[in-house]
């Protein structure tokens, strides 16, 4: 469960839940950014401000282009007779586009429109093998284990309760019963990968290199920011890590399950 909620925010709610099956090229092309990002302390968050206190940012100097959806057709996908439509498509890659267009700025890279609607599309196809695949295994999440997710989203977001959770994803374009749905599906995707793989172990040596390679990474970026104890970020560096495994095997397997489906993309 915690692959869903770690690092979920209120604007990419739909993302994060697609993110199981994304395509390996999308995963790759954010996995340095979000690397340091992810296993950096707290204050490495903090924009750095210039010496009369304002403050730097590419995002805030360069104007954010705009998702270009005109040529999205009604239905984007067929998935073993099952409809992906516009509307769906739509809003996974707009969240999606705002976090890959915020990136490309920042590391001043062209951002491919045509090519990102294709690994959203290739996401999507795979999030709807694995909700088949689930459900023809009767697997599915109980309410229960949703509210533990949506309580956890509370905390992890530090709202005040539930209802303050739904208002701020209604603002977003999400509604509660869609926001439940989504949760629901992506529990009972867990529990299907976690039937398949069995339970997944990281290693004190892949630990400790993704701590050098962290730390390497600041040096190389010129950063005077320097990076908590090994031992201090462990944790983080154990959960990046494990994302990263479950993220692979959710992958692995929706490619086994697409070898024997009818897929078709209209894009």
């Amino acid at each position: 469960m915690k692959k869903w909620l770690l690092g979920l925010s209120l604007g990419t709610f739909a993302v994060v839940m697609t993110a199981c099956g994304g395509d390996e090229s999308a995963e790759n092309t954010n996995e340095e950014a979000q690397t340091q990002e992810e296993v950096a302390s707290d204050n490495s968050e903090e924009a750095a401000t210039t010496e009369d206190g304002t403050e730097e940012g590419a995002e805030q100097q360069m104007e954010m282009p705009e998702p270009a959806l005109e040529d999205v057709p009604d239905v984007v996908a067929e998935v073993n007779g099952e409809e992906i439509t516009k509307e769906e498509f739509e809003q996974t890659y707009t969240a999606q586009f705002q976090q890959i267009a915020m990136q490309a700025q920042m590391s001043g890279q062209e951002l491919d429109q045509d090519q990102l609607k294709q690994q959203v599309a290739e996401g999507l196809v795979s999030q709807e093998l694995l909700r088949q695949e689930a459900e023809d295994r009767g697997i599915e999440a109980t309410d229960e284990e949703i509210d533990v997710a949506i309580d956890d989203l509370v905390e992890q977001n530090g709202l005040e309760s539930r209802e303050a959770l739904f208002t701020a994803l209604e603002e977003q374009g999400l509604t509660e019963e869609e926001a439940r749905a989504q949760l629901q599906a992506g529990l009972s995707q867990d529990q299907l990968i976690a039937e398949e793989t069995g339970d997944i172990e990281v290693t004190e040596e892949e630990l400790q290199t993704l701590y050098d390679d962290t730390v390497q990474q600041q040096e190389d970026a010129g950063s005077e920011q320097e990076l908590p104890a090994f031992e201090e970020l462990k944790p983080d560096l154990e959960s990046h890590i494990m994302q990263q495994k479950e993220s692979e095997a959710t992958q692995n397997y929706a490619s086994e399950l697409r070898d024997n489906a009818d897929v078709t993309i209209n894009l």
